[in-house]
C-alpha cells in the first residue's frame, strides 16, 4: 500500500488538536493517512515501504531533580536509541531521567500514544533532536494521532522553536 502525502496544514482532520494548531508554523510538513493498527514504527515501515532509517521516533522523557519533574521530547531515528540515562539526563541537568509513563505522556501532550510528535508540544518543553535526524532530507514521524504520519525535512525539526540538536543516540 502506498502513502498519499498532502500538505498537513490543509488536513487538520488527520492531526491531533495541538499539532493542527502548530503545524502551520513549520515549513514542508506533509501528512498521510494510515491504518491506525499499523502506527507502531516497525509495522508501519513494513506495510508502507518506509525504511526504518527514514522514520524517527519521539520519546517523552521525565527529568527529575530536587523534587521537580521537567519534560522533554527526544527525536531519534527508528534504528537508534536515545541515551536517556547519559546524554539526555546530563543535558537536562537532572538527577534522574526516564521515559514518561504512557498515560502521563498522553495526558500532557494531548496526543495519542504511538503518535506523539514534537510539533505542538507544551511551549516549555525542549525538543532534543539527534544529529542524524536533523541531517535527514526527509523523516517520517507521528502526527499526534495513530491514523496518520507526518513527513518533513530533518532541518525543519531542528528549526522548531524549542529544538536543540545533540548526539542523542547511545
Amino acid at each position: 500500500m502506498s502513502l498519499h502525502w498532502e500538505p498537513a496544514a490543509g488536513r487538520a482532520d488527520l492531526l491531533a488538536g495541538p499539532v493542527a494548531r502548530a503545524v502551520t508554523a513549520v515549513d514542508g510538513v506533509e501528512v498521510a493517512e494510515i491504518d491506525p493498527d499499523l502506527a507502531d514504527t516497525a509495522a508501519f515501515c513494513e506495510r508502507y515501504g518506509v525504511r526504518l532509517d527514514e522514520s524517527a521516533n519521539c520519546v517523552i522523557v521525565a527529568a527529575k531533580r530536587g523534587g521537580e519533574t521537567r519534560y522533554a521530547a527526544c527525536m531519534v531515528l527508528a534504528t537508534m536509541r536515545a541515551d536517556v540515562n547519559g546524554v539526555v539526563r546530563r543535558h537536562l541537568d537532572a538527577r534522574k531521567a526516564s521515559f514518561a509513563p504512557m498515560a502521563e505522556a498522553v495526558e500532557l501532550t494531548g496526543m495519542e500514544y504511538g503518535g506523539i510528535t514534537p510539533i505542538g508540544l507544551p511551549e516549555d518543553w525542549p525538543v532534543l533532536v539527534d544529529t542524524h535526524v536533523a541531517e535527514h532530507a526527509r523523516v517520517v514521524i507521528g502526527s499526534g494521532l495513530r491514523r496518520s504520519k507526518l513527513a518533513l525535512p530533518g532541518a525543519a525539526l531542528a528549526g522548531l522553536k524549542r529544538a536543540e540538536v545533540l548526539p542523542l543516540a547511545g
